[in-house]
């Protein structure tokens, strides 16, 4: 086609002889510097839209959701289940490279704010800001019951590593605790003077930890609902605690806070081990590595830090190019994978601190990071509606 369109413009040239001077209407003066830039424009218009198309480095795009997304979770036991949910007030249930199957949580009348499985499963339990908790029997697809009680909007769900109870923290500084198999409430831990932002059980499932925007870590006992200790002040955050992992063995927290700081804390003491200063913005996520003494934080001062944990250093500091809104070990802890305000998700080599990969296709901040079961591959929601699947096989 290309190569007969001057032919075309040729003939309409010829045709052109036939318009006699008095046929002219008006004449303009045109630029022709300016002709070039709208040539120019058009064409970097062109290109941009095939750049955009060409960027998508996704396998599988789930567009179920109308509204912005806050929080996906993969299934432990189905390498190919995911869960996402949003300020449209819905989740869904849906299968990587399987387009055609889709299942609705209904019955939620706020955003879904947190989405978690049972560690067998089994169970799916999805809370949200309208202050209730749905539980989902993944076998039947239906809805197992509905865990109510707090004042206000859930923050996070998380299930006792062996057993279907359910613990939910919420913004009216309560945290609650049920039995899902009975939808039997067991109890409900008091003390926090502001919103529960992160917390859950140890991995030996023995203790609970808890963050809040009063700027204290509490771990409580499960079963009296007491605190075993309450950490607050010097040399503990100064602003609310924004994430909170625990560590394998289930001795450590570390929490990250609005103040920029990271701190350790020994569970069993209840006394701060370690800060970690180096961020100079919020810290939003944080992580312990499962396969040497390291951990990872990611802040809005555009920064993942790996830091070495017996020196309490930095080990390496891998800068982004916007804010890190959550990360992900993968596989083996060799690598991490960061989510970003600017839409992109990257994977960083923790020993060199070098940036290995860059997956685009997201148009908008990117809220949270899952890895399917397999580890082969890596799920993301954003801002912009949609959630990708990314493959990281190579990265395990």
């Amino acid at each position: 086609m290309n190569a007969s369109s001057p032919h075309h413009e040729h003939d309409e040239h010829e045709e052109d002889v036939f318009i006699d001077e008095s046929d002219i209407i008006q004449e303009i003066n045109v630029d022709e510097e300016e002709l070039v830039d709208a040539d120019e424009d058009d064409d970097e218009e062109q290109e941009g839209e095939g750049l955009i198309d060409e960027a998508d480095d996704s396998l599988h795009t789930f567009t179920g959701h109308t509204g912005e997304l806050y929080t996906v979770t993969c299934s432990p036991t189905d390498a190919t289940l995911v869960v996402t949910g949003g300020g449209d007030d819905r989740g869904f249930m849906w299968k990587i490279g399987q387009g055609d199957f889709a299942f609705e949580l209904q019955g939620h009348t706020d955003s879904v704010s947190s989405l978690a499985f049972s560690a067998d499963g089994q169970l799916l339990a999805s809370g949200s800001l309208d202050g209730n908790i749905r539980v989902w029997d993944i076998t039947s697809g239906g809805l197992k019951g509905t865990l109510e009680g707090p004042g206000g909007g859930i923050e996070w769900v998380r299930w006792h590593p062996r057993g279907h109870v359910v613990l939910a923290g919420s913004e009216d500084s309560s945290v609650w605790m049920w039995n899902a198999d009975t939808n039997a409430f067991m109890n409900t831990f008091l003390g926090h003077a502001g919103s529960v932002t992160c917390g859950g059980f140890t991995p030996d499932g023995k203790l609970i930890c808890t963050g809040s925007d009063d700027a204290t870590l509490r771990i409580w006992d499960p079963k009296s609902a007491k605190s075993n200790h309450v950490v607050r002040g010097h040399p503990y955050h100064t602003e609310g605690l924004t994430c909170l992992t625990i560590s394998s063995d289930s001795t450590l927290a570390l929490t990250g806070s609005k103040d920029a700081s990271a701190h350790i804390v020994n569970i069993i003491t209840g006394r701060v081990v370690t800060s970690l200063s180096a961020h100079t913005d919020s810290i939003e996520c944080a992580s312990f590595s499962a396969s040497a003494p390291w951990a990872a934080t990611g802040g809005m001062d555009n920064k993942l830090i790996i830091w070495d944990l017996q020196q309490s250093l930095p080990r390496s500091t891998c800068e982004h190019e916007d804010g890190v809104a959550c990360l992900l070990w993968l596989g083996q802890h060799r690598y991490v994978a960061t989510g970003c305000v600017d839409g992109k998700v990257r994977i960083w080599d923790s020993r060199s601190g070098e940036c290995v990969r860059t997956f685009s296709g997201h148009a908008d901040a990117i809220q949270s990071l899952a890895a399917s079961s397999n580890e082969e591959y890596l799920v993301s929601v954003s801002i912009d509606g949609t959630s990708r699947v990314f493959e990281i096989a190579e990265f395990n």
